[in-house]
């Protein structure tokens, strides 16, 4: 018993990623403030919750209690979830003109062309896909292995467990806590700005990994 107590304790727990790029890389597009906002203290708390929500199933295992299994896994994979779409949310984006903005190239440009049309029909659809999320969300480029194809989804807050055949290739954050000291309740103009940043090298090489 001993022995079991000490392997779950010691279990791996979640980590802040660090930014890729300094905290006023983005700017003018993204602040200093918002971002290290963002990153520090909004990431972070998903980051802190999920760890939490482990330690309490840890707990109930360790002294054979009962939790409310329901509610805990629920808030789990929301913080889960969080941390995983802001770990891609990051290397989403570089500083302009240093391998920020632009059009993609590669692979995925052909299959952005093959898809729909061209990449200002892609931008559109995606933008529309942003815009249109209701209250607190995601937009995101994925690709779905059932039929082999790229698609742009909205994902509801966090709730990205419910398309395990996705593979997510871009993610665009539309919670107020991402744009509300640079945009307030502007998110129209976060989104045109987002187009500034996006590291299509990034997101080409998750392509090509699939």
């Amino acid at each position: 018993m001993a022995a079991q107590k000490m392997e779950l304790t010691s279990l791996k727990k979640y980590e802040l990623p660090p930014l890729p790029y300094a905290p006023d890389a983005l700017e003018p597009h993204i602040s200093k403030e918002q971002l290290s906002l963002h990153h520090d203290k909004h990431h972070q708390a998903y980051v802190t919750g999920a760890n939490a929500g482990l330690e309490k199933l840890e707990k109930a295992r360790q002294e054979g209690t009962e939790v409310d299994m329901k509610a805990l896994l629920k808030e789990l994979s929301f913080n889960i979830g969080g941390h995983v779409l802001h770990t891609l949310f990051w290397p989403s984006m570089a500083p302009a003109g240093r391998g920020g903005g632009g059009t993609p190239g590669g692979a995925l440009a052909d299959r952005i062309d093959q898809e729909w049309g061209s990449f200002d029909r892609f931008k559109a659809e995606f933008t529309k896909t942003a815009s249109s999320v209701e209250g607190s969300g995601w937009a995101a480029l994925v690709y779905c292995a059932m039929t082999n194809r790229p698609m742009i989804m909205q994902i509801e807050k966090h709730n990205n467990q419910i398309y395990p055949g996705f593979k997510i290739l871009m993610v665009l954050d539309v919670w107020e806590h991402a744009y509300y000291i640079d945009y307030r309740n502007n998110r129209a103009q976060f989104i045109d700005a987002f187009w500034n940043v996006v590291n299509w090298d990034a997101v080409n090489k998750r392509f090509e990994n699939i």
